[in-house]
Formats: C-alpha cells, structure tokens, sequence
C-alpha cells in the first residue's frame, strides 16, 4: 500500500511573487481592511497548525508533492530556498521536512504552470480596465481546461513515483481534484477537509451574508490536527 498525506492549502502573499502586492490591492479594495486582516490572519493560523502537525512527524524517507513544483534535484532546492525566504510558511515547512530526511519529486508540467501564470499576471499587469477584463475573461474560459490538465499530470507524477510502501505528502490548493484522479492503490489520508477550505475561501467574498458559517469555517481552518479525526479514503 502506498500512503498519501493530502494537504489542501491556501496560498499566502509569499506564495504569489510579483502578483502578491495586486491581490493584496484587490483583496482590501474588495473586502475592506478589516476582513482581509483578519482572512490574513487565519490564513497564518492555518499554516501554523498544518506546521505543528508535520514538525512532530517523522519525514524520514517521505516524498514531496508540492503545488507549482516544476523541477526536483538542485533546480527543485533552490525554488524552495528561495520561496521559503521571501516568507512563504508552505515552503519554509517543506524545507524543513527536506532537512528532516524527506525528498522533493517534480510535481507539475512547467507549460502548464507557466501558461496559468502568464494569464494571472496578465490580469494584474493590465494597464487599463478594459485589458484586464479582457484578460479576465481569457483567463476564466482556460481555467478549468488548464486546472483538469495539471491535475491529471500531478496525479500521473504521483502514481509514476510513489513506490509500495512509501509515503508521500502532497501540498496541493484546495480547488485542485488531484484527490479524485490517484489510483485505488494510493490511500489517501486527509489533515484538513478539502470541501471546508474551499467552501471558507468561496464564502470570503460574502463573509457578512454568511458570517456564521464564514467564522465557523474560519475556526476550522485554525483548529489543532487531531490524527484520530483525519479522512480517510
């Protein structure tokens, strides 16, 4: 049997390079100061959580999958070097695990991951309002197509380098389907439930109509890691 620990995660500004300062723009202009302060934070609490958990696991021998990995060996330690200290928690974590014994595996297509991000600094570089919603719009009508083709090649990865026996942990975004596409022989142990952290990100534009369910959620997501409530699948 092959083990996969699946961690769906949200992105932090560290994570975004050059985009990072437009969505952090965008995020107050949308939500007001206040509530992208406080999804700030909860964002920080979620990956000090996810943190403690694999700081007190043993990373000896495990592979890692990570979200927008293109390359492994030096190419694959430099990225995480470098993205962990522009102040990425995700890839502090993983740089850590590295130094605990585990190994980085290649994980995403670099066409595909380049095209997705090439449309996304579109829209923020756009230099008038109807160029960024036409970039929009361009990046919208790709997004699934592009989304389904980097699922299928993660998965693909995972099963081609996931030997018996092995355990691997992927850090993957919450809307990515990598979950549904890994073969039987893969069991796949859920830290945090995918459904919720997608469900707390698509209610963050609507946090006041649905405030109860939005700090419900948003406590989930800082909640400790309690091994005997993970999913199984």
């Amino acid at each position: 049997m092959r083990t996969l620990i699946y961690v769906p995660i949200i992105h932090t500004g560290a994570d975004l390079g050059s985009m990072a300062k437009d969505v952090t723009k965008r995020g107050i202009a949308h939500l007001g100061e206040e509530i992208w302060a406080k999804h700030r934070r909860t964002v920080e609490g979620f990956w000090d959580v996810i943190s403690d958990y694999f700081d007190s696991t043993d990373a000896k021998g495990v592979k890692i999958y990570q979200d927008g990995m293109i390359a492994d060996g030096e190419v694959g330690l430099r990225i995480v070097e470098e993205t962990a200290k522009a102040g990425s928690k995700n890839y502090q974590l993983v740089s850590r695990l590295l130094e605990r014994g585990a190994s980085l595996v290649k994980t995403e297509d670099f066409k595909l991951v380049k095209e997705e991000y090439d449309r996304l600094l579109a829209i923020t570089q756009a230099n008038s309002k109807i160029r960024k919603i036409v970039a929009l719009i361009k990046y919208r009508l790709a997004k699934t197509t592009l989304l389904n083709k980097r699922d299928t090649f993660i998965a693909k990865r995972i099963d081609q380098t996931l030997e018996p026996g092995e355990k691997g942990i992927i850090f993957i975004g919450a809307y990515h389907g990598v979950k549904n596409r890994l073969p039987k022989s893969v069991q796949i142990t859920e830290v945090k439930d995918t459904q919720k952290v997608r469900r707390y990100q698509s209610l963050l534009p609507y946090h006041n109509k649905y405030r109860e369910q939005f700090d419900e959620l948003g406590a989930y997501l800082v909640s400790e890691i309690d091994c005997d409530g993970q999913r199984r699948f």
